[in-house]
C-alpha cells in the first residue's frame, strides 16, 4: 500500500535508514488503531446517548442481559492488536539494538559539557565545537558508535535514523545505523546536561562509499591510528610486563584473541570480553578476577583519559 509510507513521510522526520521506515510503519499502525478505536468508542457513546436518551420523567431502564459474543469480541480484538504491536515492536527493537557482525566503521564518541568528541579507528578525531565539524559516514554500510561521557549523562539522538542512546559516565553504550541515502542529518542531545545543553548539536554527513574511503585515508600518515595509540600506551603503562600478545601465559591473561572471547572468573561466573568488560578491567581490575590468575593488576581509575582507554581497547581488539 503506497499510501502507508507516504503518510509516514508526512507525519515523521525524513527516513535516513531502512529501519527508520520500519519504526515509522509501527507508529502509523498505532495511530490508525488508536484513531479507529477512538471513533468506535466515542461514536458508539454518542449514538447510544441519542438513541436511548430519557424521554419522560417516569421512564425506567429496561433490563438488558449480557451478550457473550460482544463481550468476547471487545476483549479478544484488543488482545490481538496488543500482541501484534508487542511482537512487531520486539522485532524492531532487536534490529535496532543488534549491530551486524561485520561493521564497516566503528566510531568512538565521548560526550562532555557541552560538546561531542569523536574518533575514528585510523586516529582521525574531531570535536563538535570545531568550525564546520561533521561526522562523515558511508552510505549503505553499517556504522557502530561506541558512546561514553566524561561528566554527566548525555543522550545521542539522530531523528532521521530513529536511534537514540544515553552516553553514561563510567560505562560504554552503543548504537548502530546504516544510512540509506546521502545527505546531512542532525544529532541532538536529548538529556538535559546543563546550561548549554542546547548548544550540543552535531551533523552527520552520509556520503558515497568511494568518497568516504578517499576522505578516511586522506593524510593518514599524519597521525597514528587509534590502535597504534593504544599499542604505545600499552607499553608506556607497563601493561606488556604482565600481559602477552602472543598467547603465552605470564602474570596476567594474554591479549591474543581476548576481545569477544568468553572469560571465566574466579567466582565461577562468566562474561564475554566486550568493550564494557575491557573498560572495566582496565580501570577497575579487581571487579572480575580471571580464573587461574592472581589479583595483581593495579587500578587505573583516574589515571587514564577516556580517549586513552578507547585507544587501549582498540589495540586489544586488534591483537588476534
Amino acid at each position: 500500500m503506497t499510501w502507508f509510507p507516504n503518510l509516514a513521510n508526512v507525519l515523521m522526520p525524513v527516513q535516513g535508514t531502512k529501519l527508520a521506515g520500519d519504526v515509522d510503519a509501527l507508529y502509523i499502525f498505532l495511530l490508525i488503531v488508536s484513531f479507529v478505536s477512538f471513533v468506535i468508542m466515542m461514536g458508539g457513546m454518542v449514538f447510544f446517548m441519542i438513541k436511548y436518551r430519557r424521554t419522560s420523567l417516569d421512564q425506567k431502564s429496561a433490563y438488558i442481559s449480557h451478550n457473550n459474543v460482544a463481550e468476547f469480541l471487545w476483549s479478544f480484538i484488543p488482545f490481538v492488536l496488543l500482541m501484534i504491536t508487542f511482537y512487531w515492536g520486539y522485532v524492531i527493537f532487536v534490529d535496532l539494538r543488534t549491530a551486524p557482525e561485520n561493521v564497516a566503521e566503528e566510531i568512538h564518541v565521548t560526550a562532555r559539557q557541552w560538546m561531542w568528541n569523536y574518533e575514528y579507528k585510523n586516529g582521525k578525531s574531531f570535536s563538535s565545537t570545531e568550525k564546520d565539524a561533521v561526522m562523515i559516514v558511508p552510505v549503505g554500510k553499517p556504522v557502530k558508535l561506541v558512546l561514553t561521557s566524561k561528566d554527566v549523562i548525555h543522550s545521542f539522538w539522530i531523528p532521521a535514523f530513529r536511534v537514540k542512546q544515553d552516553a553514561v559516565p563510567g560505562k560504554y553504550s552503543q548504537i548502530w545505523f546504516e544510512a540509506s541515502q546521502s545527505g546531512d542529518y542532525a544529532v541532538n542531545c536529548t538529556e538535559y546536561c546543563g546550561t548549554k545543553h542546547s548548544q550540543m548539536p552535531l551533523l552527520i554527513r552520509a556520503v558515497d562509499p568511494k568518497e568516504y574511503s578517499a576522505w578516511y585515508y586522506k593524510n593518514e600518515d599524519e597521525g597514528a591510528s587509534l590502535a597504534q595509540k593504544g599499542a604505545k600506551l600499552f607499553n608506556q603503562k607497563a601493561c606488556a610486563g604482565c600481559h602477552s600478545i602472543d598467547g603465552s601465559k605470564v602474570v596476567g591473561p594474554t591479549m591474543k584473541g581476548l576481545a569477544g572471547a568468553e572469560r571465566k572468573f574466579a567466582d565461577g561466573t562468566k562474561a564475554v570480553a566486550d568493550d564494557a568488560y575491557l573498560r572495566e578491567s582496565i580501570l577497575n581490575s579487581m571487579a572480575k578476577i580471571v580464573e587461574g590468575y592472581p589479583p595483581a593488576m593495579p587500578l587505573f581509575q583516574g589515571q587514564l583519559e577516556e580517549e586513552e582507554v578507547s585507544a587501549i581497547i582498540d589495540y586489544i581488539k586488534s591483537v588476534k
